[in-house]
């Protein structure tokens, strides 16, 4: 009896025992559970305060973390080819770790198009407007959305991004025709990259001596690639385009042939006046355009202000080794104070000031030309090439002062005479040394006087003959200058050429008559388009095609009137396809009619 009460005494003592173990156990685990709620809660406000550090949008992280690992990543792009395309993507995010683009998939991602594997053939769109450039190419890698839970928690980039590369920050023909008007222009095309959009460079280059002009694209400090380790190993972007237009670009650099204006330039000067007054108005300048705008300016007040010449002077390469004689031949050719402007001197708005004022812009062949896109209506380019450097072969800045709509005039002159130049085979092979070069190379170089076309970008005998420095012969100079300025534009206030186009023909029809067995007669007439009411056109013609149903060739006709009875080839009993539309100013193209078809 003793025995079995002490079992019993010892029974409901480990059942004590036990119960006290399993509410501590309970309460420990519990306390794990709390600390490690705390722990994520913890994590969760340190990321977001990471993504608040990116940015001063707010952020709900749980919301954003749900969204990635539920609805994964969402890509539209328009474009046909990676050439033109840009995509848009909802949480595109970034791996620094593996320096790759990653696109989580769930079962509510969207990929347009989807490609598949031609995704990589060669990429699925360029970074960069230089076009089909295999070092601008822009990919992803593909992961499930599950993979989150094996990845370092995201940092959310709340703004809208526009993710690009930038060609050679280093360049300013590069920064302002391959980076600044693309990435301008992409903005205006997406209502949500704004002034308050994000621009993040990937191509991995440090700043940058012209990044200053980066920033005026956006309130927002650009990212570099290098920037983006600094945020954590995954970044996510919660709404980003990336990629370039390329529509406002109008040279080619020869990587596939020698470099030249584009074969098919989609951009006019009116293009380039619009961002050119932008970026004045960005850094604070008033240009001749926006001071004219309030009474306008007639020859005699032009006449009154301080016209003067810009000389665009270079320190390190390429000198004018008798730059103060051009100054002063110039001064007294044009009657004008001529002023010099270095890049290396001087801060960038100070020069943009005096150029987008100036009657005329004179430089060495070099990247600084391109601010010439700064230069008012009417104001001339000049440019100088050193020896054995053709003018025709390189014609950046030529293309772009002859751009419909920039109004400037464009005078190039080369140097003719080998005693007046210098050169420089000792130096670095990318600053035109040749020292390296083997010695029958190099003897063949010097004897050169002509640089043969040829591809970019180390062509050793075009790097040491564009670094030769140049003493300028001042009457042959004078003399090309005076030539190429004779038809000079009037500076007096005109409005700019119209291009505008017509619309088509309104009401088309055909009527014929049999007047024998061999003998037809087919009318055609029409009513002007309806645009042409609101405008003053000096000419208007209208272009009729004529096809014999089952042929391949037609009868081209220009007409002045809006009917015409034609009867010359018109067989009886006969079907002809009848084409009409209006020609403004002999150039200006409208669209054809809907077809006619007319039977005899």
């Amino acid at each position: 009896m003793r025995a079995s009460v002490a079992g019993c005494r010892m029974s409901v003592g480990a059942l004590l025992n036990g119960l006290l173990v399993s509410v501590v156990a309970a309460l420990l685990w519990k306390y794990s559970m709390l600390s490690e709620h705390a722990a994520l809660l913890e994590e969760e406000l340190h990321l977001t305060r990471q993504s608040q550090e990116l940015s001063q949008a707010h952020i709900d992280y749980h919301a954003a973390l749900l969204a990635l690992q539920e609805q994964g990543t969402r890509m539209v792009c328009t474009g046909k080819m990676h050439t033109d395309r840009i995509c848009r993507f909802d949480y595109l995010c970034y791996c620094s770790e593996a320096e790759e683009f990653v696109f989580f998939h769930s079962n509510y991602s969207v990929m347009l198009p989807n490609l598949g594997p031609r995704r990589f053939q060669p990429a699925l769109l360029d970074l960069s407007s230089v076009e089909d450039h295999n070092t601008q190419y822009f990919n992803f890698l593909e992961l499930p959305a599950g993979a989150l839970k094996f990845m370092p928690k995201p940092v959310f980039v709340p703004d809208v991004t526009l993710i690009l590369n930038r060609f050679n920050p280093d360049n300013l023909m590069h920064v302002f025709h391959d980076d600044l008007l693309p990435a301008f222009y992409t903005m205006k095309q997406y209502l949500d990259l704004d002034d308050e959009a994000r621009l993040v460079f990937m191509e991995g280059w440090g700043e940058g001596p012209h990044f200053d002009l980066y920033r005026l694209l956006s309130s927002k400090q650009p990212l570099l690639k290098e920037q983006l380790r600094n945020f954590g190993k995954l970044m996510c972007f919660t709404k980003s385009y990336v990629g370039l237009s390329k529509m406002t670009t109008w040279y080619q650099y020869g990587f596939v042939q020698p470099q030249g204006p584009k074969a098919n330039i989609l951009v006019s000067g009116n293009e380039i006046r619009q961002f050119a007054m932008a970026m004045l108005e960005k850094m604070n300048i008033t240009g001749t355009e926006e001071a004219e705008k309030d009474g306008g300016s007639t020859e005699e007040e032009k006449g009154k202000k301080d016209n003067y010449i810009v000389v665009f002077s270079r320190s390190t390469t390429r000198l004018i080794l008798n730059e103060v004689e051009l100054i002063m031949s110039l001064a007294q050719e044009f009657q004008m104070r001529v002023v010099t402007v270095s890049l290396e001197e001087q801060s960038f708005p100070s020069i943009v000031q005096l150029i987008s004022r100036a009657s005329m812009l004179v430089s060495m062949h070099g990247a600084q030309l391109v601010t010439s896109l700064f230069l008012p209506r009417g104001a001339a380019v000049v440019e100088l090439f050193p020896y054995a450097v053709n003018p025709e072969q390189y014609t950046p800045y030529k293309t772009l002062a002859s751009l419909p709509g920039m109004d400037l005039q464009y005078v190039s002159w080369r140097n003719t005479m080998e005693e007046n130049t210098v050169t420089h085979p000792d130096r670095p092979w990318d600053q035109g040394g040749i020292a390296h070069l083997e010695k029958q190379e190099q003897e063949r170089i010097l004897a050169s006087k002509d640089i043969p076309r040829h591809l970019c970008c180390r062509n050793p005998e075009w790097l040491f003959r564009i670094y030769q420095d140049t003493l300028v012969d001042i009457p042959s100079f004078l003399e090309v200058l005076k030539e190429g300025l004779k038809t000079r534009p009037s500076l007096k206030k005109s409005k700019p050429a119209s291009t505008v186009h017509p619309g088509r023909v309104r009401e088309p029809q055909c009527q014929t008559s049999v007047q024998a067995t061999n003998e037809a007669k087919l009318t055609v007439s029409w009513q002007i388009p309806w645009n042409l009411k609101y405008l003053k056109v000096r000419e208007v013609k209208y272009e009729v095609w004529i096809q014999e149903q089952g042929e391949n060739t037609y009868m081209p006709y220009i007409l002045p009137q809006q009917n015409y009875t034609f009867s010359e080839n018109i067989k009886p009993f006969t079907t002809y396809l009848v084409w009409v539309r209006c020609i403004f100013n002999k150039n200006l193209l409208g669209p054809f009619a809907d077809v006619l078809m007319c039977r005899t």
